[in-house]
């Protein structure tokens, strides 16, 4: 099934690589690098992530990497990423 990286999601992304790149652009890339591929896994695997504890929805769930939550949306043509959110972060924020 096809992946969509939402906008609010790729700027997620932004923000993640320029927080990391103020100490090292190398890792910086790598960990941005490591959450989209993490897009392959879902594209294959869809229903592999938890639901959401904070949503009773079953189309919406998160699937780990460590320290960020992916977290996306299952509709019937294709798959939304929402966000990656820090997992030390309520997701309210």
């Amino acid at each position: 099934m096809k992946v969509h990286w939402t906008e609010n999601a790729e700027a997620h992304l932004d923000a993640i690589y320029a927080w990391i790149a103020q100490d090292s652009e190398i890792y910086a890339l790598r960990t941005v690098d490591r959450l989209t591929r993490r897009s392959i896994q879902i594209s294959d695997f869809p229903l592999a992530g938890r639901k959401l504890p904070e949503y009773d929805q079953d189309q919406l769930r998160e699937i780990i990497e460590p320290p960020y939550r992916i977290i996306y949306l299952i509709k019937p043509d294709q798959i939304d990423i929402l966000a990656v959110h820090h997992a030390a972060s309520p997701l309210s924020d």
